[in-house]
């Protein structure tokens, strides 16, 4: 398992600078976010020298992009802003392999028209449902021209609120290319340590054949959210099931300031270490 970090944790416009400062703090991989190469997260275009300059980055530092996000708000009201959305997708997606990953990472979005994040009723509404979906297809076949599959984080203030909801997705979309980037602090808000335990074993069960990045990022005793290890997420376990389901692949940190990468870097090797041992 490779330990990564969201590279625009760290200050800097050029790959380069952000990818040296992820290795200084102990990384081997960051999740790319386009304003980490001063475009902007969703650009309306990624130059072909923007995104050699990431690849180059990569070879210069031995930090691996093993995604690069593409999120924008994919049930917006607007149909205006959803298709502007899909446009930097689009743009996203022809830059990924010459960056060096075939993974991009979105979340569904809210019906809420000022921020992506907040819930707004109407999520769960079969209006807002189909709409995402047609807005899935679409963007699965900007995927299928590129030979890409697209990450889908669950969120509790989205559409895919859920696991469950998570599989209705994948069912619904009938593509291999859809998979899943888990968060165990995007289970629950204020949950008991058992019910933690649960949230995420059950979450690992429904999803384990799709799950193609793990984050760490983790939550307060008061639901906020927080640096990995200094919450109430219990990483050693939540670790420890993803390796019992068979997953191997990155595990992405964020939700921390530059000054605490570090610190974090040690905690979470810690715990992959005590995964990997426990078996």
């Amino acid at each position: 398992m490779k330990l990564g970090i969201f590279a625009k944790t760290f200050a800097g416009t050029t790959p380069r600078e952000v990818l040296s400062a992820a290795q200084r703090a102990g990384y081997d991989a960051v999740q790319y976010n386009l304003a980490c190469s001063g475009l902007g997260p969703l650009p309306a275009v990624v130059p072909a020298q923007e995104a050699d300059e990431v690849h180059a980055a990569t070879e210069e530092t031995g930090v691996e992009v093993v995604a690069v996000s593409a999120t924008y708000n994919m049930v917006h009201p607007d149909p205006l802003e959803r298709q502007q959305g899909r446009r930097s997708f689009t743009a996203i997606a022809g830059a990924a392999r010459r960056m060096g990953t075939r993974l991009l990472t979105v979340c569904t979005g809210s019906r809420d028209a000022r921020d992506q994040w907040r819930y707004h009723p109407d999520n769960a509404s079969p209006v807002t449902w189909r709409e995402l979906c047609a807005e899935c297809e679409a963007i699965l076949r900007v995927a299928e021209a590129h030979d890409l599959v697209i990450g889908v984080e669950p969120e509790l203030s989205n559409v895919v609120d859920s696991p469950r909801r998570a599989r209705e997705l994948i069912d619904a979309l009938g593509s291999e290319r859809v998979r899943i980037v888990l968060d165990p602090a995007n289970l629950f808000e204020i949950a008991g340590p058992e019910q933690r335990r649960e949230l995420v074993e059950g979450a690992i069960d429904l999803l384990a054949d799709r799950i193609a990045l793990a984050h760490a990022k983790d939550r307060g005793a008061d639901g906020r959210f927080t640096a990995a290890g200094k919450g109430v997420v219990d990483f050693r376990h939540y670790l420890r099931a993803l390796r019992r389901s068979g997953f191997d692949g990155p595990l992405i940190t964020h939700g921390l300031a530059q000054h605490e990468a570090a610190e974090v870097t040690t905690y979470l090797r810690a715990a992959m270490n005590f995964a990997e041992e426990a078996g």
